[in-house]
């Protein structure tokens, strides 16, 4: 069976004069942009559609076969290939799994997409606290002692949308967590974004699929070698794919990017040749990049999360020592030292190390931390003000979505519904979530927060409400 770079191949190889689409017939109109963007070979597989390139919404020939590689080197049932994203991925797994009116339990850290995913499927969240660690600064994840308070108190819920690992690396005990939904007669939908090099080292967490989960969303772009744009949502063994394939149809485009498709085979070639090597090597750099920090003055990261397990690749540099925000250590990293993290928040800069990586990248990296400035700031400590409560939605996300909202001064929002979320950083995780109701105390610790020093996204004098 041919891999999808090889269908795309022999069709441009063939020669055939082309009168369909893309416009740019296989790059003899393309802008001289395009071109330079674009080597002239990908132009001319630049296409779609035509019989020996398969149907990604019916797969039966090479989109097939690479659909079942990638299932059998994650260890999953089926998997689907997704040129619209893990948010795509995500959105699909919520619409195959639950119907209007079906509570789930989420964490309070989601994803925007989960969000979107109610939205289409008409279910009802349950909002779960998150662990916050005050001596990191970062949030980490739900426990199992959590979710089974949950369960006893909603025994109705149709199962847990669970984020793991998270943006810091932090996954849950997915394994535990599997096995208790399971009992429950529940299902677990695991937001693997960070998540598909898992597989490739037993340093890091327990991947979803062998965990158990019953389907899991990675993006193989963020620490793997496909496109920008690209995942893979995963079936596992005793799950019944034909919904969710039915599900991700509705979301996916009718004209899907071969060069993305084919990028996932590739990065999925890539892994089963040398996965092992180079997820393992990039393990070995994240534990020097660490002991290099931690000689550093004013400079802290960690190896560990006590309770919780950590994906190594994920470094985690603390610079509140230099008395500087994560923020201001970006700038001058960025625009002064040409180095450019994956985030920042109030305390910390996140640096990724995926199989790219090598002993002169690292060594770099860390030559540059060196050079941050200590400056006299003081960095406001926001105490994590959020409860350790079970929230379920007054209104749920889809009605939410389609009723009128108007945006109102925050004092007098109380006793309304909020149309949005409201999120302080730290500690990165909302302090109300779309649909619940606002309550005095809220506006009290979201007032305590500003006046703390604390920001969020947009104006938070008001708020928007139904």
């Amino acid at each position: 069976m041919k891999t999808i770079f090889d269908a795309m191949k022999d069709y441009s190889a063939a020669g055939a004069l082309a009168f369909h689409t893309p416009g740019h017939k296989q790059g003899l109109g393309a802008h001289e942009l395009l071109k330079n963007l674009i080597t002239a070979e990908g132009l001319r597989q630049e296409v779609s559609l035509m019989e020996e390139l398969d149907d990604l919404h019916s797969p039966h020939t090479c989109i097939a076969e690479a659909e079942k590689l990638a299932a059998e080197l994650w260890h999953a049932g089926d998997a689907l290939f997704m040129v619209n994203g893990t948010s795509g991925a995500i959105q699909a797994m919520i619409l195959a799994t639950l119907k209007p009116n079906d509570l789930v339990f989420v964490p309070r850290n989601s994803h925007r997409a989960v969000t979107a995913g109610l939205i289409l499927s008409g279910a009802i969240p349950i909002f779960l606290p998150v662990e916050f660690s005050a001596e990191l600064k970062i949030p980490l994840n739900i426990t199992v002692e959590t979710l089974q308070r949950a369960i006893k108190k909603f025994p109705q819920a149709r199962g847990l949308i669970l984020t793991s690992p998270n943006y810091y690396g932090v996954a849950a005990d997915v394994e535990e967590i599997a096995k208790i939904l399971h009992a429950a007669g529940m299902l677990l939908l695991v937001d693997e974004a960070h998540g598909a090099h898992l597989q490739f080292c037993a340093e890091l967490p327990i991947s979803a699929m062998d965990a158990g989960a019953d389907l899991a969303a990675q993006s193989t772009h963020k620490l793997l070698g496909s496109m920008t744009q690209t995942s893979m949502l995963m079936v596992g063994k005793n799950f019944d794919s034909e919904r969710v394939r039915r599900a991700a149809s509705l979301l996916q485009t009718t004209s899907p990017n071969y060069l993305l498709l084919a990028s996932l085979d590739i990065a999925r070639l890539q892994m089963f040749e040398i996965g092992v090597e180079k997820i393992s090597a990039a393990v070995k750099l994240s534990k020097f990049l660490r002991a290099e920090v931690n000689k550093i003055g004013g400079l802290k990261t960690f190896n560990a999360v006590k309770n919780f397990s950590l994906d190594l690749t994920k470094v985690t540099v603390n610079v509140e020592g230099l008395g500087l925000t994560g923020m201001d250590a970006e700038k001058i990293l960025r625009h002064e030292f040409k180095i450019q993290c994956e985030l920042s928040d109030a305390s910390n800069l996140l640096f990724i190390i995926s199989y790219a990586d090598n002993l002169a990248t690292v060594s770099k990296l860390a030559e540059q931390l060196a050079k941050l400035p200590r400056v006299n700031k003081i960095i406001s400590q926001l105490p994590p003000l959020f409860t350790d409560h079970f929230s379920l939605t007054t209104v749920s996300p889809r009605e939410i979505f389609f009723a009128k909202s108007e945006v109102v001064p925050l004092e007098k929002s109380v006793g309304r519904i909020c149309a949005e979320e409201v999120t302080f950083y730290p500690p990165g995780i909302p302090i109300i979530n779309l649909g619940e109701r606002i309550t005095l105390e809220v506006v009290q610790q979201i007032r305590e927060l500003q006046s703390l020093g604390g920001r969020t996204l947009g104006d938070k004098d008001f708020v928007k409400v139904i």
